[in-house]
């Protein structure tokens, strides 16, 4: 980063350092004649490919004006931005599309700073990393400029940033204020919102939509206004209202986008193989706000606390999407080596309330509006169809019996809606539904928890999928060739994609919902190594290296949706369900819930009020748009419950991506910058401590101490029922036939419970090797058959 800056500052000092003579007095911009010559130039000029981000900006003030000045990485594309600082009620803003080369942006600057001369010049550089946007509040517009940066992660070569410090710089250079007061006031409740906390951005890739849709759906954004999906920009309101509600026509170039969330990403070293984790979380800018002030559902269909966490493993073999074709010399392929899984937490869709006016820790629920046709929750749900498809699983975690009925309300409620709107959907179509007393159950100890949920976790991932980018590896055809040829799946040559999202949701989308969606998480953690070829079976073991990183991330995650929601950390972790608690976890739950009470108390006001304000939410409606009932039976689109994503299309979209927008030489590679391995992003990534016995690498996948490991029970014994076709009827004939494989990974794990006995137990499977008995009567039959042929060859 530091010599990023560097590198930027040199530009700058470059491009101020150039003078040449002119006569004009205000030349700059208006002047036709010279910007006409430059531009014709820079047409007949040699520009690079489109897909080459600006990544870097110059920000020169005078009195008069503003100047942007655009580039990319590699400094061979540039552009300019002028606005207008004379006028306080307008905001003019002047966007040159051309492309203009190094030496043609330093004459421009030259001859924008002799026209400007009478005005003091064009004043002096300063760099930016891009415009968040523009604010009006009673007089004047504001611009919000990023300030600073620092990167988070790295996905196929481009960067995530996150946006460490803002400024607010008024426009107008004379801004007359009536009500200096208000003006003041509102300009403090907007900076409530710390835009130097969880907002995010990339130049080039697409942070506001999940890994699949950027690959199989590249061409999504041709018929709409915007190039992003606005439903989890934050700043989007900044970005249109300035312009009318209309996209600027080169507002890519230097409008920043910005995601409220979560971006965290690790690394995991396995032999000589680097894997990439992701977690990136985005919290829906609709009916957002503080704990108690929203919830339910709004008269639109969006939830409070929505938040979509989309958890990308990536092997880094090679660094883009693609790799070099096998059939064509000059050619891409895809890149097999990505994975995604998306999950979706989100309140409750039933119009329900809590009154806070009585100061209790629990204020009671109130189910506000009684809707028989649930005319809300039927907009929820079929936007969630649009969105992500079907099938459609919700896991409802609210508590089924209290003393004094509170959740259960909800939960009478909720089963109720989804039965309604079930009965009108097709078959194959319908919501699976699961209502479980998570709550209870740990309390109770009547379940075990986890095991439970990584059962639902396995039975939703079955019905959905997840991405993978290319086929499924050899090696597990040549694994499963002892199976009956009856029941053996057939190997995977093409992409898989995920069809479906998995809802879950408790009261408040928090603890409850978070432990969840961690144990989806792992489950689904395993089954992408699995597809990447990583490991050989996808149940990974609890107290491993790779599942406790995982764990953390969660944390973090889950700390930062609660955070931003309640104004506190996460009460109960995965350890509570998990029955393995800290010493410190009973203090700390106690703390973290008198800081809760009093954030949800005295301060959700306020915060509400700046989150209102931030979005450009009007009054106490949250925006919301009355729309026409729609039909009692038929509330969903059939159109939304086609197949969102087909194979034979998305393998088509995806070839076509990698083809022609998977380019990312020009912001990950920056040849003329010297740099060393210590200040590389990717070299510098956060990873777990390795476990070495005796010099020997410890497999991060392995448990550190022994425990009994829960199987689910859709795969107890079965190597890759997951990814065949064969019904379930065929489950205990499959159970009963344990692979020979996992029997000595079993045995394996329980010599290597010793840690000190470790070298020792390898050097005697070495040495001793254990071979099953169905391989050794294999490996003689092809022995005497060798043998045979072998003397027929002789005699003859």
């Amino acid at each position: 980063m530091a010599l990023a800056e560097k590198s930027q500052t040199a530009t700058v000092q470059d491009c101020s350092q150039t003078r040449l003579s002119s006569t004009n007095q205000d030349v700059a911009f208006e002047s036709a004649s010279i910007t006409d010559k430059l531009a014709q130039h820079a047409t007949r000029c040699s520009t690079p490919p489109r897909h080459s981000a600006f990544n870097k900006f110059i920000l020169y003030e005078n009195k008069l004006r503003f100047y942007v000045i655009i580039s990319n990485a590699s400094d061979s594309r540039h552009r300019i931005v002028k606005i207008d600082r004379t006028s306080q009620n307008d905001l003019n803003v002047i966007e040159d599309e051309t492309d203009y080369s190094g030496r043609q942006m330093s004459a421009m600057i030259k001859m924008l700073d002799d026209g400007n001369k009478t005005s003091g010049g064009i004043g002096k550089a300063r760099i930016i990393f891009g415009v968040a946007g523009f604010v009006r509040f009673t007089a004047g517009w504001y611009m919000i400029v990023i300030s600073k940066r620092s990167s988070v992660a790295l996905l196929g070569g481009h960067y995530l940033y996150h946006c460490e410090s803002t400024e607010i710089i008024p426009v107008c250079f004379n801004n007359k204020v009536d009500k200096p007061a208000e003006e003041q006031r509102l300009l403090n409740i907007f900076k409530q919102v710390d835009m130097s906390k969880n907002f995010y951005f990339s130049y080039s890739y697409d942070i506001t939509s999940t890994l699949q849709l950027n690959l199989t759906k590249p061409n999504r954004f041709e018929k709409t206004k915007w190039w992003f999906n606005d439903r989890y920009v934050w700043n989007f309101h900044m970005l249109c209202s300035p312009f009318n509600d209309q996209s600027p026509r080169g507002g890519q170039a230097w409008l920043i986008p910005l995601i409220h969330g979560h971006v965290d990403q690790a690394k995991l070293n396995v032999l000589s193989r680097v894997v990439f984790v992701t977690l990136i979380a985005r919290r829906s800018r609709h009916y957002a706000g503080a704990r108690y002030l929203t919830r339910g559902v709004n008269e639109e269909g969006n939830v409070a606390n929505e938040v979509e966490t989309e958890q990308i493993v990536s092997e880094a073999l090679t660094t883009p999407f693609y790799v070099p074709s096998s059939e064509h010399q000059s050619g891409r392929q895809p890149s097999p080596h990505y994975t995604s899984y998306v999950q979706y937490r989100g309140s409750i869709p039933i119009s329900w309330t809590q009154d806070t006016t009585s100061m209790s820790p629990r204020p009671p629920i109130e189910i506000s509006v009684v809707d028989p046709y649930y005319t809300a929750a039927s907009r929820h749900f079929n936007n969630l169809f649009a969105r992500y498809g079907t099938p459609m699983i919700i896991l409802n975690l609210i508590k089924r019996r209290e003393p004094v009925p509170r959740e259960s309300k909800l939960l009478e409620e909720y089963t109720q809606c989804v039965r309604y709107l079930n009965q009108f959907l097709p078959e194959g179509k319908k919501m699976v539904y699961h209502a479980w007393d998570m709550s209870r159950a740990y309390k109770e100890k009547t379940q075990d928890v986890i095991s439970y949920l990584e059962d639902l976790a396995e039975e939703s991932i079955q019905m959905t999928g997840f991405f993978h980018t290319g086929s499924e590896p050899y090696s597990h055809h040549l694994q499963s060739c002892w199976e009956d040829e009856q029941y053996r799946p057939a190997w995977r040559k093409n992409v898989r994609l995920q069809n479906g999202i998995c809802r879950i949701n408790c009261v408040d989308c928090l603890d409850r919902t978070n432990a969840a969606q961690f144990v989806f998480g792992k489950r689904a953690f395993g089954h992408q190594l699995y597809a990447l070829g990583v490991v050989r079976n996808p149940n990974l073991p609890f107290d491993s290296v790779a599942v406790n990183m995982l764990t953390e991330m969660y944390h973090d995650h889950g700390d930062t949706i609660a955070l931003q929601y309640t104004g506190s950390a996460l009460v109960n972790r995965v350890e509570t369900y998990r029955h393995l608690p800290h010493w410190n976890s009973h203090s700390r739950d106690i703390i973290e819930n008198i800081r809760r009470f009093y954030a949800n108390s005295l301060l959700d006001a306020d915060k509400q009020m700046a989150i209102n304000l931030f979005l450009g939410v009007q009054g106490e409606r949250h925006g919301q748009v009355v729309q026409a009932r729609g039909k009692y039976q038929e509330w969903f689109d059939t159109e939304n419950l086609r197949t969102l994503f087909p194979l034979a299309e998305s393998t088509q979209s995806l070839s076509d991506f990698v083809g022609r927008r998977g380019d990312f030489w020009s912001e990950y590679y920056r040849p003329l910058l010297f740099t060393s391995l210590e200040k590389h992003f990717a070299f510098c990534m956060s990873t777990p401590p390795g476990k070495f016995i005796k010099g020997v690498s410890y497999s991060p996948f392995l448990p550190s101490s022994m425990h009994v490991v829960h199987q689910p029970r859709l795969v107890t014994g079965v190597k890759r029922r997951w990814k065949g076709t064969h019904s379930s009827l065929h489950n205990e004939k499959l159970r009963r036939k344990p692979l020979p494989a996992d029997i000595a990974d079993k045995s394996q794990l329980m010599h290597q419970s010793d840690p000190t006995q470790s070298s020792g137990v390898l050097a005697s499977h070495l040495l001793n090797p254990k071979v099953p008995s169905e391989e050794l009567s294999e490996y003689h039959r092809c022995a005497n058959i060798y043998m045979a042929g072998k003397q027929l060859i002789d005699t003859a």
